[in-house]
């Protein structure tokens, strides 16, 4: 019904108005923002075993962030950094999104075909580590089924909830689809079943190979297993899995984050337009014609972060953003259903009212699941943002006449 760049911005801005649009814009500079932060996190990790396997080790201190709220140690349990702060820069995630930023700026065309490959490549691996690892599962690992109950459900659901961002930030670019009442639906449901079939398939066959408690805090959590079984089983079967599926989850990752510094830097451009921004943030690059600026500046403001900091903290911060974005747009599509009925739209969710209530009671839930300290960094988030648009955008904005 609105195809033009801004995701749930441009929604809410259409249905609920100025103010709750520029909240949820603010919000989604968040969850891009801090989601990419995480998935660069995790791709250094990869980088670190891809140089591993072939024999390569980096400074530590280069290759880890500078806080470590749970330390760092090797395999054999030994400690190379205690919890908290240390001297160091975590380059292999800095660079990778200053790389891709420069991708970006030069065009969605290139932007979209290399990312096709890379999301082929990223499939084919997780398909591998399915079929190769149910070979060494250990039922045993198992049981419990569900260790900590309904409630370590409920958390686990709130922690990876993020990943799903993807979904959200294909709507991003739908001024760039050439028939977006058909392809942005279509994209959004058909990778949702895809992915979620995916994910079931990881998550069975990684907890069979290795106790989950292991897996905390671990970044690269599918190679770093597929290292232990090979150092304990001597299978070089396992070996060159590990190398197959490093490279295809470094494709995957840098194909993720190529869609959300997309994404990012087209809600940039779109607040920018309506000029909640200042004007410049949606310069176009004369050449390329792409918001350069929104996305020189997304690139920096992602970069740096994504080398201080570990992945845990960013991953919460990043799912309460992407959840209270969705509880904003399901409110839209009810504000609209008994506002505008009669309104023509491209698409129309099925279901009537009762899934937009479902998503908002489902997504309000999956929340509450969230840390304290993680509402208490969201609501600064949102304390700054408001006190931005009342000294600022409200006043520059394109109703700021009527006002």
């Amino acid at each position: 019904m609105i195809p033009i760049a801004g995701s749930a911005y441009t929604y809410t801005y259409a249905t609920m108005g100025e103010l709750v649009a520029w909240i949820i814009g603010w919000d989604l500079i968040l969850e891009y923002a801090v989601s990419n932060m995480a998935v660069c996190v995790g791709f250094a990790a990869h980088i670190v075993d891809f140089g591993d396997w072939f024999g390569v080790h980096p400074p530590v201190r280069w290759i880890s962030p500078a806080f470590l709220p749970s330390g760092l140690s090797d395999l054999q349990g030994n400690t190379i950094y205690s919890p908290g702060w240390h001297f160091g820069f975590n380059l292999p995630a800095f660079f990778i999104v200053l790389i891709l930023t420069v991708v970006l700026v030069r065009g969605i065309r290139e932007s979209a075909e290399t990312n096709n490959i890379m999301v082929l490549l990223k499939i084919a691996a997780i398909l591998v580590f399915i079929f190769a690892g149910a070979h060494f599962i250990h039922p045993g690992h198992w049981h419990p089924f569900i260790p900590n109950g309904w409630s370590g459900i409920l958390t686990g659901g709130s922690i990876i909830f993020f990943t799903y961002i993807g979904f959200d930030s294909v709507s991003t670019a739908a001024e760039e689809c050439r028939r977006p009442q058909r392809d942005v639906p279509f994209g959004i449901l058909a990778t949702l079943v895809v992915c979620t079939v995916l994910y079931i398939g990881v998550a069975v066959v990684l907890t069979g190979l290795i106790p989950w408690q292991s897996l905390v805090d671990d970044a690269a959590p599918v190679v770093n297993t597929l290292k232990k079984l090979t150092h304990a089983t001597g299978s070089g079967t396992l070996n060159w899995v590990r190398l197959i599926v490093l490279c295809g989850a470094m494709m995957g990752m840098i194909s993720s984050i190529l869609v959300f510094q997309l994404g990012q830097a087209r809600v940039w451009f779109a607040m920018s337009r309506d000029r909640l921004f200042p004007r410049w943030f949606g310069k176009v690059h004369p050449r390329y014609r792409t918001p350069a600026v929104a996305t020189w500046i997304a690139g920096f403001l992602v970069a740096i972060p994504s080398g201080l900091l570990d992945i845990g903290t960013l991953a919460d911060l990043s799912n309460i953003g992407t959840l209270f974005a969705f509880v904003l747009v399901s409110i839209g599509v009810l504000i609209l259903r008994v506002r505008e009925p009669e309104r023509h739209r491209g698409f129309r969710a099925p279901g009537g009212v009762l899934v937009p209530i479902l998503s908002l009671f489902f997504c309000v839930l999956l929340m509450s699941g969230l840390p304290v300290i993680t509402w208490l960094r969201f609501f600064g988030w949102l304390f700054i943002g408001l006190v931005i648009y009342f000294l600022y955008s409200r006043k520059h904005s394109e109703f700021s006449s009527l006002t």
